[in-house]
């Protein structure tokens, strides 16, 4: 059987995995818009997080497989479409995660000095769309919608000393930026409360320990929350427990003379309703936000507007309300509500021989485990209907041999995974001249010169 499976991120490299492993026979083409791999784990994963990133040394066995081939540079929905592919494979999996962000559909949001969380963590980690940002990080206080383990990166990454990410894989050009950044406060503000908060405790007890920068937590927000977490799972119970013995702390006292240290601090229960403009009208200069009461508890708590306002001033607004999927293909069924591909353990609704995993399956959320898991599920579902006769096994499907001809007929050229592999010792190498793991190389262009496409 051959298998196709489009995007090369964690989820399409764990379905590609899992077919491989337990199926003798399978040939596996995985193929990617952009001429590099690893989608999320390159792109997403921050940079002084390296040991999240050790996964693409399973991902490279995957892709060395001689029942594997990699084919980047190739945007399944333009240069070749989804019946295209099902034409030339006995199963097409979709597993292209979500590349558009959600939007907060206030007045104002389209200011300069706004930004989604997903274009700032493209920005610093060398995503090609995102290269050229330039975001303005001249004021000193920003605000970080969002009470995510994304919302706690870009806080991180805003105080983090220099020296502390000199030494990661950040582009050069991000951290000449940060350099002359005059961020010395971050908020992360979230419309519901601290039982509500969806990053991790790892995440912020890293966050607490960043040196020099002192955590600003409100003790009155956590009152009355040690009872409320007495029977809560373990990890909220933790968290919480965190968020409080913190907001309890005595600050530090700074040394008479010394700069004022960098801070940050999370706001509870506020809804943006305005990013507010300078008196120019040219930029942002702060966010208006309602103030909520929660009806319900736990994770189905919602947050109701009580009518009261409060401002805050800031000049840079970072939005982290979550990344969306977008449809692909007009013949794949697609819920625009839900931002996914409606499907059953994988299997697309509707649609024999097309499978769907990781984001665009069941919602953008989860880390690479949760991708993992949730892979190799509908892996079990592509190789359940191989062995149960639901997939038309009896004509013989060309693979990439007929995919190439398409290609070729459209003017595109593929990029192998050796070719990667040139793309990769060439950034190794520029990041060793640099004391960094890689030096990312950010223009697709320059990546296609590089092997000489």
């Amino acid at each position: 059987p051959r298998v196709c499976v489009v995007g090369s991120g964690p989820a399409g490299f764990y379905t590609a995995q899992h077919i491989l492993k337990h199926h003798g026979g399978a040939l596996v083409d995985i193929y990617e818009k952009l001429p590099v791999p690893f989608g999320l784990v390159r792109f997403g994963v921050a940079p002084d997080h390296p040991e999240v990133k050790n996964v693409i040394n399973t991902f490279t066995q995957t892709a060395r497989s001689e029942r594997c081939a990699y084919y980047g540079n190739v945007t399944v929905g333009r240069d070749v479409t989804v019946p295209e592919l099902r034409q030339a494979y006995h199963a097409v999996v979709l597993s292209y995660g979500a590349e558009d962000n959600r939007v907060l559909g206030i007045p104002g949001e389209n200011l300069p000095g706004v930004y989604s969380a997903r274009a700032f963590v493209g920005w610093y980690n060398g995503l090609p769309e995102n290269r050229d940002l330039k975001p303005d990080l001249s004021c000193e206080t920003a605000l970080i919608l969002g009470h995510g383990n994304v919302a706690l990166d870009i806080a991180r990454i805003l105080l983090s000393p220099l020296q502390l990410l000199r030494k990661t894989d950040i582009t050069d050009s991000s951290l000449a930026a940060l350099a002359c950044s005059k961020v010395k406060r971050v908020w992360l503000v979230g419309r519901r409360g601290p039982l509500q908060v969806a990053f991790t405790i790892k995440e912020l007890r890293e966050m607490i320990n960043l040196p020099g920068a002192r955590a600003v937590l409100d003790p009155a927000d956590f009152t009355g929350l040690e009872n409320a977490v007495k029977d809560a799972p373990r990890p909220r119970k933790r968290l919480t427990e965190l968020m409080i013995k913190t907001a309890l702390e005595k600050p530090v006292e700074v040394q008479a003379g010394a700069a004022a240290p960098r801070a940050w601090g999370l706001k509870f229960q506020r809804s943006p309703q305005e990013v507010l403009p300078s008196a120019d009208g040219r930029r942002a200069r702060g966010i208006r936000m309602a103030l909520t009461r929660l009806e319900g508890s736990g994770d189905s708590a919602k947050a109701i507007p009580t009518g009261d306002v409060e401002e805050l001033e800031c000049g840079l607004v970072l939005s982290s309300i979550g990344y969306r999927s977008l449809p692909l293909d007009p013949a794949v069924p697609f819920d625009s509500q839900r931002g996914v591909i409606p499907n059953s353990s994988g299997r697309v609704e509707g649609v024999p021989g097309l499978y769907c995993s990781g984001w665009v399956k069941r919602g953008p959320t989860g880390v690479i485990i949760t991708t993992m898991n949730d892979s190799f599920d509908t892996a079990q579902s592509v190789l359940e209907d191989l062995q149960g006769g639901v997939l038309d096994m009896s004509p013989s499907r060309e693979g990439f041999g007929v995919v190439e001809s398409i290609l070729r007929s459209r003017g595109v050229r593929p990029v192998s995974f050796s070719d990667w592999e040139k793309i990769d010792a060439a950034e190794v190498a520029r990041g060793k001249a640099a004391g960094k793991p890689r030096e990312k190389i950010v223009d697709p262009a320059e990546m296609l010169r590089i092997i000489g496409h």
